[in-house]
């Protein structure tokens, strides 16, 4: 690691310890040359996730976008904005796992419904109305039926 004070292209180690989110390692380092000390983090290089769209489109994963979505299927409901996004972080981290780096649309889908039907079942039957897209009440019975079997 080069030193940002003198430019010396060696450092050693001094603390190694996981950030406060457990996302990244911070490292307090010493300069073997100057003896100054600087932080650096270590983060997992993620590749990017390209989404399918129905219409054979692609884009690229946007976490945002996922959150959004369960958020409006929870709205006026009691779920808490750390349990969707702990749901969301669950989703990419599972994708990201996948040898896959495109991944179709509907997966991302029933992910999504897997996760709120343990949390919250009318998010769930909202988000499954928009994502399955229900035409009548015939189908949209369906899926509450099907709910009610599984418990």
């Amino acid at each position: 690691m080069k030193c940002p004070f003198c430019g010396y292209h060696d450092s050693k180690v001094v603390d190694s310890r996981p950030s406060e989110d457990y996302v990244s390692i911070r490292r307090r380092r010493e300069c073997l040359s100057c003896k100054k000390r600087f932080t650096t983090f270590e983060v997992m290089e993620t590749l990017p996730i390209i989404v399918i769209k129905k219409d054979g489109s692609r884009q690229s994963f946007d976490r945002n976008k996922l959150l959004n979505s369960m958020l409006r299927a929870c709205e006026k409901r009691t779920v808490s904005i750390d349990t969707l996004s702990k749901i969301a972080d669950e989703i990419e981290q599972t994708l990201q796992n996948e040898m896959n780096r495109e991944i179709p649309s509907n997966r991302i889908g029933e992910l999504v419904m897997d996760k709120l039907k343990d949390v919250d079942e009318v998010s769930y039957v909202r988000f499954a109305s928009v994502y399955r897209q229900f035409k009548d009440i015939s189908t949209f019975m369906a899926e509450l039926n099907k709910l009610l079997e599984e418990k």
